[in-house]
């Protein structure tokens, strides 16, 4: 673009959480970039578990990944500035432009957020230098009344970087009517200048039937009704604990793979890739009962390593995972999960659990971890060395705390030839997040445990993740586009519609 010229960009925000904010986003990156525009998408602040490490080594939400995949560019970490990292009901560790800032409680961020406001304007201001639209997404939403004095993410944004707003709820969940009302009515007169446009999502059904509806609500709200989005049936990852994914309970496809649902589970999305294997079924599961016997035990990673290996023990579900592992099911466990899979974790500064103490690990692994304060973060290309899995090339990232001092072999070779993770006959573990994306680690899993059941793994057609991720983002953009009013959407960004234009 231009010298001097700065980015057009529409806001995103949702009469509640689990609006579908950040899929209709994604939609919209995706559409802008289909009609030639250079895009960025862009969340002031978010608070999620599922994190990625940048090229640079800084992190940031993967709502914002996903969003940028959809555009075409790469993550940016100014695409995320504010990351927070719920580690408790009422903490987390607060991240600003990719790096650590502290652990707080809720009450002690409130106090200091805005302070974070020359943090988010920089980020955003840096973006608009090198993009041609932003779609901001905005959290929860904007009508939180005791939280609206000090918003950083919603109008507050809006106003800084004077965005247009598209207002979207969900009527999947009932109500909706009452839910836009709603919103617009808590709202602040130059607050519901900013409304361009409302939306209604996730709507399974005859539109006609729901035109009525949509009249009274233009006529009470003064606003146009932009469009009537359907249910749209999308693989694409998804924010932390509203993921739908979790509550899957039942293998129907020949390998069942279960996935312990830790209490404070991170980066589920390592294992989406499985879950579209069309011999894998993926199920996330909280009790022994759940558990039954499957063909491959995987532990996540986690935000808080002490407190759900303790969560495990007494749950029970250690005990029958131990018994699993003696039988010779396969275990896996990825960063948090890894680390619980060794003989001892140490915590001496209290830096992990909040005060300094010493835990016995499932001693499935023969490793030691002592946490400290300073996270590693790195993406990492390497190579698996531990059998049955030699020679599938691996790309990933790491972010972690601990150090984890390994006595057995290892699982992987790193580019720069260090040695990583580790493995016990049926056990395997790494810090390795997005260990599956490249599918060879994928299609090798699948034939270790089809030939330990006796299935013919060639009856399976190998999945392409990237082509995969490419076909569901389009699908996404394409109900999206014909189903909202473009035309409206790029008027209220003070732009043409650049397939109009060339018609």
């Amino acid at each position: 673009m231009s010298e001097n010229k700065k980015a057009k960009c529409i806001m995103v925000q949702g009469t509640m959480s689990g609006a579908g904010k950040s899929l209709l986003c994604a939609a919209l990156c995706r559409i802008f970039a289909q009609d030639g525009l250079h895009t960025a998408p862009f969340k002031s602040q978010n608070m999620a578990l599922n994190s990625f490490v940048t090229r640079d080594g800084l992190e940031m939400g993967r709502a914002q990944v996903v969003q940028a995949q959809a555009a075409g560019v790469e993550p940016d970490v100014r695409m995320n500035p504010i990351l927070l990292k719920p580690s408790s009901d009422v903490g987390s560790q607060v991240i600003v432009n990719g790096e650590v800032r502290g652990q707080m409680k809720a009450s002690q961020y409130f106090k200091m957020k805005k302070s974070l406001i020359p943090d988010i304007l920089r980020a955003y201001n840096s973006l608009a230098e090198d993009f041609d639209v932003i779609v901001i997404e905005g959290a929860g939403s904007p009508a939180e009344i005791n939280l609206k004095a000090d918003d950083i993410v919603n109008m507050g944004l809006a106003k800084l970087v004077d965005a247009p707003v598209l207002l979207v709820g969900d009527i999947d969940r009932g109500g909706v009517f009452a839910q836009l009302f709603g919103t617009v009515e808590l709202l602040e007169t130059d607050e519901r200048d900013r409304i361009k446009g409302l939306v209604i999502n996730k709507f399974r059904g005859d539109v006609e039937i729901l035109r009525p509806g949509l009249s009274m609500l233009e006529d009470k709200t003064h606003l146009p009704v932009l469009g009537v989005v359907p249910y749209l049936r999308v693989d694409i990852e998804d924010e932390d604990s509203l993921s739908e994914r979790l509550e899957k309970k039942d293998a129907v496809r020949p390998l069942d793979i279960a996935v312990i649902r830790l209490p404070h589970i991170s980066n589920f999305t390592d294992f989406m890739v499985l879950e579209q294997h069309p011999l894998m079924d993926v199920r996330y599961v909280q009790n022994t009962r759940e558990l039954g016997a499957p063909d491959l035990v995987i532990l996540p990673g986690t935000k808080n390593t002490v407190e759900d290996l303790l969560w495990l023990r007494q749950s029970g579900l250690e005990s029958v995972i131990l018994k699993l592992a003696a039988k010779e099911t396969p275990v896996l466990g990825v960063c948090g999960g890894y680390q619980m899979l060794g003989e001892t974790l140490y915590d001496p500064d209290g830096s992990e659990s909040g005060r300094p103490q010493t835990l016995r690990g499932l001693n499935l692994l023969p490793t030691e971890t002592t946490f400290c304060a300073e996270k590693h973060r790195a993406q990492v290309t390497g190579e698996v060395i531990a059998a049955p899995f030699t020679g599938a090339m691996l790309t990933g990232y790491e972010i972690h705390t601990g150090n984890t001092i390994v006595r057995g072999e290892p699982f992987c070779t790193h580019a720069d030839g260090t040695k990583e993770g580790c493995t016990n006959q049926n056990v395997f573990g790494t810090y390795l997040h997005g260990l599956f994306d490249s599918g060879e680690l994928t299609e090798k899993l699948a034939e270790y445990l089809c030939a330990r059941k006796g299935i013919d793994p060639a009856a399976a057609v190998p999945v392409s993740m990237e082509e995969y991720r490419r076909e569901q983002l389009d699908i996404l953009a394409d109900g999206v586009r014909n189903s909202l009013d473009m035309d409206a959407v790029y008027r209220a960004m003070g732009m043409e519609n650049p397939r109009r234009c060339k018609a």
